[in-house]
């Protein structure tokens, strides 16, 4: 470790536990501690990659999430590296080293000194703003097969893990009052306050160390205490208090509706050897009452020719780098800045040992205090000066200066040799979040930047440096009454807020938008607004005379504040550049969308523990292992495997599933259909809310009856369907198809909680409390009632479509339905998934006795389409209304409204022409139709002639003794009787258009 750039003493390190670790081959060391970024720098290593587009030299800019340069491979250890788990693209600035740990730089090759890409660099005049849009458009046929395949290639900075992840993630939940983003001294003021006041507060920051710029402020006292000793007692008291909690190493990366936010916590990044059972991030999705935020600023950079080499850093990473790490950023060094803060950590780093050369200021008047002070120090003092270029390629040698006058023009004022440059523009409010938030922005032209608009009806607040306050007082005062106001408006009540005295304050003034003044040929040199992407100010003014005139058309086509920088870093210069070069002010320019997440996040924290077996889990119901033994045949549905048939000596699907069939006609047939989904509506307004969610009246059913429900969407489509039993006054069970039980539960949800929250009802999904064993066909009541303890299974007593809760099996609790969708006498036993297999087992038992059999969905299918029933999803395909299958039964005439009524109304809906089920029986008695082919007039239709429709179910029937389909055809039910086509492989089959009803259109077998 070089000790030249390490101070003896000094940063907030563990000295005694050194850390080993490598970067691009090379063994260095650090402290426990130390970011990735510090501890490079210590070592004196400030090259650490290449630039996206021309593989230019970069080096480390800043401190914290916004670097655009210094991304880099991690692996936990040479071992992992080795297999090919290294974890591309991450931050130095953000990665905490631990033994062992390896790095490697990105975008190069063979070497990060000797990068053959560089040669982008010397061809940059054709790499121009919008090149790819007016290069690659001739000749036409090359897109395919040359310009996407090396696009493609070249695309992207780090190198894709080649072996699987082997870590874990972990996923939770969180409700609070408070949320806090940030813990500088605005939000940890806040926290005080909303956290002494009763309330749940979570604080989150995605620094190891709770604190923000306090951290990097040793002169600064609050209430008589150094800024530091400030924190820790802050973050003592927090922890002390069972209603908060803290979030370290957390990013709140995403703002969605009605105060929901996400968040990435890192838990086991920075550990060299984490436990088994710790996940390496975990993802957070809180729902806050109320949220502040309190993410400060951002320094912003100054955009002058060759602004990105290695050795060029924000002034306030430098000031971080000193007092949190103990490093210097070089051995000559000079600060570029139109701001007083630069002025501070230029002082700063001279009282520690640093050799500071020289300030350099836009500003003609600068704080005279500063200017002696600086003085005193021995640092030459530049007033109305630029730098207008720098010297050196893979690192910093010197500088070039002019002088500017008051019209803006810039004459030489010779050169200086440095080998680092640290710059200031000034700090841009992080508004990323509130904009997320919905929230409104302003542009102050005192200030140069946008800052956040208060919106007493919102449910956020930013306080402190990201709401546009100035000084660590305003900060503490903004941060203390947000806190007070969360916990009013959270829980309606007063809380006390919290005063604070603060001295050694540093000033934070002046600011400068847009590019450098510079007299160097525009030609030739290029200033860098967007690091990352490595877009110019050349590229920026290029767009406007191009016709970009909208901001976002001028992103687009540059390419600026694109990717992970989101305009964190690039933002407000490009703002500036533009307005220039449009002749408008800023705020006429606009602002382009801050968009989720803040900063990258993994793939396995948003996937969680969706991945392996788990990304698409596999259900199984109470009754799956035994229909497993029994040989069946599984199919999938939704997430389910449900048992599709059984066959028997060497069946297949086809006999096997003829035989079921005609087996529950004449006989007796036992199914699983416990995947069904359930939903439990209960409450006081249970029947108003079916009333207004169905299309079906719900009001006057009795309890202990059950009806048929038909759902549609907004657009009159329809959506699910199922049958619903009252059970109480207040209680209704809800059946739902089984691919369609989460998105039901879903659509009940929003509209009860967005437009219906006046209604008294708890939904709650109930899918996995009841397994479903379905006993269908004449001997139905038969095969049960030995098994029924306590309810009257006569027709009388029990007639179809009711519902009764009882026992069976000497006490085992029981919801039976009578009901029916096979169109024979049936019943469903609702039993406890526990007790299932047990009730299944003695049930098959008396089937088998009775001559009956277990069927599969196959079967189940061909009954229902038999007896003219639809599946949704089969006979629909979102754009099918209840009319369109004959349906207008299940629509409530009394009705005023409910979801979808209105869109029935609509001239497309009740137009002529439009596609009606029905049945279709091939001439010929024996072809089995396709399912999804096209219906048609003739046999041989003129080429370009629509066609009439499309098969949507087609099965062999037993019953019938024939194949049989339906269909749905334009004007279908008017055609009956009528001869059309349906073309299949070998010719035409000529079809004839019946009712869709095949099997007992009375129904008279279901009622016996």
């Amino acid at each position: 470790m070089s000790e030249e750039f390490r101070l003896a003493s000094g940063g907030r390190l563990d000295r005694k536990r050194p850390v080993t670790f490598t970067f691009d081959g090379k063994r260095l060391t650090g402290f426990h501690g130390d970011t990735l970024a510090a501890a490079l720098l210590a070592n004196g290593i400030h090259l650490v990659g290449r630039s996206f587009k021309y593989h230019r030299p970069r080096g480390i800019l800043t401190a914290g999430s916004e670097e655009p340069n210094a991304l880099v491979g991690v692996a936990k250890s040479a071992d992992a590296a080795a297999r090919g788990q290294s974890v591309p693209n991450l931050r130095a600035t953000q990665v905490e080293i631990h033994e062992g740990l390896v790095a490697e730089s990105q975008n190069r090759f063979p070497s990060l000194a000797f990068d053959v890409g560089a040669i982008n660099d010397k061809f940059s005049p054709l790499f121009v703003a919008g090149f790819y849009y007016k290069t690659f458009m001739w000749p036409k046929a090359f897109w395919n097969k040359v310009y996407e395949p090396v696009i493609r290639a070249a695309a992207g900075l780090g190198k894709a893990p080649t072996a699987p992840d082997p870590d874990r993630y972990a996923n939770r939940y969180a409700h609070c009052d408070v949320l806090i983003a940030g813990s500088g001294p605005a939000g940890l003021a806040a926290a005080l306050a909303a956290g002494r006041a009763g309330a749940r507060v979570i604080l989150a920051d995605e620094q190891p160390e709770f604190g923000g710029s306090l951290l990097a402020d040793p002169k600064a006292e609050i209430d008589g205490k150094p800024a530091a000793e400030f924190v820790a007692d802050a973050i003592a008291e927090l922890e002390a208090l069972d209603n908060v909690t803290l979030l370290p190493r957390t990013t709140v990366f995403g703002a969605f509706n009605h105060n929901f936010m996400a968040a990435a916590e890192r838990v086991t990044d920075h550990l060299a050897a984490p436990g088994a059972d710790q996940p390496r991030e975990r993802l957070w999705q809180i729902r806050a009452k109320r949220i502040v935020f309190a993410t400060g600023a951002i320094e912003r950079p100054l955009v002058f020719p060759e602004n990105d080499r290695p050795g060029i850093m924000m002034a306030e990473a430098a000031r971080i780098y000193l007092h949190r790490h103990a490093v210097l950023p070089g051995r000559e060094i000079v600060v570029f800045t139109a701001c007083d803060s630069a002025w501070t950590a230029a002082l700063e780093i001279a009282s520690s040992g640093g050799r500071v050369a020289a300030i350099i200021d836009l500003r003609k008047d600068v704080d005279t205090d500063l200017v002696e002070a600086a003085r005193a120090a021995g640092i030459r003092v530049e007033t109305s000066c630029a730098v207008t270029g720098v010297l050196g390629k893979k690192r910093v040698k010197g500088v070039m200066l002019g002088r500017v006058s008051q019209s803006g023009d810039v004459t030489s004022a010779g050169e200086m040799s440095c080998d680092a440059l640290l710059m200031s523009g000034g700090f841009t409010p992080n508004v990323a979040l509130h904009s997320q938030s919905r929230g409104k922005l302003s542009f102050d032209t005192e200030r140069g930047a946008f800052l956040p608009v208060t919106d007493e009806t919102a449910g956020h607040r930013s306080a402190g440096a990201c709401g546009g306050t100035e000084g660590l007082l305003e900060a503490l005062a903004s941060g203390a009454r947000a806190g007070v106001e969360a916990v009013r408006a959270a829980r309606g009540d007063a809380a006390e807020q919290p005063a604070f005295t603060v001295a050694g304050e540093q000033p934070v003034t002046g600011w400068w938008l847009g590019a450098v003044p510079h007299d160097r040929d525009a030609s030739r040199v290029r200033a860098f607004v967007d690091y990352q992407n490595d877009v110019t100010a050349k590229d920026l003014k290029l767009a406007v005379r191009e016709g970009m005139h909208s901001i976002e058309h001028i992103k687009r086509y540059t390419t600026t504040g694109m990717a992970t920088d989101q305009g964190r870093l690039s933002n407000m210069n490009a703002l500036a550049i533009a307005s220039t070069a449009l002749q408008r002010e800023i705020p006429a320019v606009g602002l382009t969308t801050f968009r989720q997440p803040y900063t990258p996040v993994t793939f396995g924290t948003l996937a969680t523990t969706s991945r392996g077996e788990l990304f698409d889990p596999v259900r199984k119901t109470a009754i799956h292992d035994w229909a497993e033994e029994r040989g069946a045949a599984f199919e999938d549905v939704s997430l389910w495997k449900r048992a599709w048939y059984f066959p028997r000596g060497g069946e297949d699907m086809h006999a096997a599933v003829l035989r079921e069939c005609g087996t529950v006609r004449d006989s007796v047939g036992v199914f699983d259909a416990s995947t069904l989904g359930k939903i439990e509506v209960v409450g006081p307004d249970a029947a108003e809310f079916l009333e207004r969610i169905y299309t079906n009246p719900w009001k006057k059913l009795g309890v202990g009856r059950l009806r048929y429900g038909l759902m549609l969407n907004e657009a009159g489509f329809i959506m699910d369907d199922g049958v619903v039993g009252r059970m109480a006054e207040d209680r209704f069970h809800i059946t739902t198809t089984t691919g369609g039980a989460p998105r039901v539960l879903a659509h009940m949800e929003d509209y009860l909680q967005t437009e219906w929250p006046d209604l008294n009802v708890w939904l709650t999904s109930t899918t996995e409390q009841w397994a479903v064993i379905a006993v269908q066909g004449p001997k139905a009541r038969d095969v049960i009632a030995p098994l029924v303890d306590d309810i009257d299974l006569s027709t009388d007593a029990m007639p179809h479509m009711s519902v009764r809760e009882g026992h069976v099996m000497g006490g085992i609790p029981c919801r039976l339905f009578r009901m029916s969708f096979t169109g024979e006498m049936g019943f469903e036993l609702n039993v406890p998934p526990s007790r299932a297999r047990h009730v299944w087992e003695a049930v098959h038992a008396n089937v088998e006795k009775a001559g009956g059999c277990a069927y599969g969905t196959e079967t189940m299918h061909v009954l229902r389409a038999e007896k003219g029933f639809i599946i949704v999803g089969q006979e629909t395909d979102g754009t099918v209304t209840p009319d369109d299958v004959g349906m207008t039964w299940a629509i409530g005439k009394k009705k005023r409204d409910f979801v979808g009524k209105r869109s029935l109304a609509r001239p497309d809906l009740v137009a002529e022409g439009r596609k009606q089920l029905v049945g279709l029986l091939a001439t010929d008695g024996r072809t089995l139709l396709e399912e999804g082919a096209q219906v048609t007039e003739s046999a041989t239709p003129p080429r370009g002639t629509p066609a009439l429709g499309h098969v949507t179910s087609s099965y062999a029937s037993a019953a019938l003794g024939r194949p049989f389909a339906l269909a749905m055809i334009a004007n279908g039910r008017a055609r009956t009787g009528e001869i059309l086509h349906v073309p299949m492989p070998g010719g035409a089959i000529a079809v004839e258009v019946v009712s869709p009803v095949f099997v007992d259109a009375e129904g008279s077998r279901q009622n016996v």
